[in-house]
């Protein structure tokens, strides 16, 4: 009687309210007291500002987290330059000089349109999503009856406009975010 009780009544209250009650994050920063307004000379890092540096350029790179995606996390490249890891659910930006650059992310498969050529402008701002195609390479599985199997990662670039990709990068984190410190191949 009393799992019939647990199952039937209790279960899908506290499911209930776990559905409806605001995110943890959303309340701690509801409730956090108010902190003293911080001198001038402890500003926050230029990493905090909207804006890229004066005379630079800022590439987004975000992924969104999605049930049945990779979680693995690749490396993404500018000019061939490790910029970043890509991870799921998370963003990050780096300020780099003007001028032309090749967005790409590791991959195991090669696919068409997997990665961007842009041409960047002082002060300009660029968002690119990393994709993935978890299903590009795979096989084994015991002739379809649910042995196990392999899958390989296949991952994209595209880019989005600012009112497409600030939405995801609000809802996920950021890490990472500053200039690039790797020398960028000519």
């Amino acid at each position: 009687m009393t799992s019939h009780w647990l199952s039937r009544g209790l279960l899908p209250a506290c499911a209930a309210i776990l559905l409806f009650a605001p995110p943890v994050q959303a309340q701690f920063q509801a409730q956090a007291p108010a902190a003293p307004a911080a001198p001038a000379a402890a500003a926050a890092p230029a990493a905090v500002s909207n804006v890229p540096a004066p005379g630079m350029a800022r590439v987004w790179f975000y992924r969104e987290m999605q049930p049945y995606s990779s979680l693995a996390t690749p490396y993404v490249r500018l000019n061939g330059a490790v910029a970043g890891v890509s991870e799921p659910g998370g963003a990050f930006h780096v300020d780099v000089p003007p001028g032309h650059y090749h967005l790409s992310a590791d991959s195991i498969g090669v696919d068409f349109n997997q990665t961007r050529d842009v041409d960047l402008a002082p002060g300009m701002q660029i968002f690119a999503k990393v994709v993935s195609n978890d299903n590009w390479i795979e096989g084994g599985g015991g002739g379809g009856r649910g042995g196990g199997g392999y899958h390989r990662d296949t991952f994209y670039v595209w880019l989005y406009p600012v009112e497409a990709a600030w939405p995801v990068i609000q809802q996920g984190y950021i890490y990472g975010a500053g200039p690039l410190t790797a020398a960028l191949p000519r």
